[in-house]
């Protein structure tokens, strides 16, 4: 068995110092050690998405990627969108257009769209849909997971909220820390 190595990395704003096994996956690392769940396991190979998250910047999938390749990262895993209570605009997004069901696949969708909407502000639906084709949803028609996404561009742009949270979108995360 490999020494255990020191890792600290900065999950959803705050810092977290472990020894891990070197084998130990990033997925493992977020769910048992940071106990932070909303990443799901749905195949262990990249092929589903469930397991994406924020690093850096970038969207990854956590199921292959070791939690000793991460120290010193940061990392932005869905129960970082939410602020003081009140949805992303992504989530409202996705709320507003059906873009879930069981919600297994939903935050691996979020965590995708919210990366791809950081550098494509203004996509094309051809666009969401290339970009979400790594991601897999076993009970929805994905129209209203494109279309949710298409309107958290708009959102994001404009500042808007609708629904539940009416006004503006102060004191909203930024869509990268």
């Amino acid at each position: 068995m490999a020494a255990k190595r020191r890792i600290r990395v900065t999950i959803n704003g705050q810092i977290y110092e472990h020894e891990v096994e070197p084998r130990l996956l990033l997925i493992d690392y977020l769910r048992d050690v940071a106990g932070l769940l909303g990443t799901h396991y749905g195949c262990d190979t990249t092929s589903c998405g469930a397991c994406t998250i924020i690093v850096d910047g970038r969207s990854a999938k956590s199921c292959t990627r070791f939690a000793v390749q991460a120290d010193g990262q940061e990392i932005l895993t869905v129960e970082g969108l939410a602020c003081d209570g009140r949805l992303h605009p992504i989530q409202e997004a996705f709320r507003d257009h059906h873009g879930l069901q069981c919600g297994f696949c939903t935050p691996g969708f979020l965590m995708t769209a919210l990366a791809f909407l950081s550098e494509t502000p203004d996509p094309s639906k051809d666009q969401i849909r290339e970009v979400l084709a790594g991601n897999l949803c076993r009970c929805t028609g994905y129209q209203g997971i494109v279309d949710a996404v298409e309107d958290a561009a708009t959102r994001l742009k404009t500042g808007t909220r609708k629904r539940g949270n009416a006004g503006s979108a102060a004191g909203a995360k930024p869509l990268m820390r």
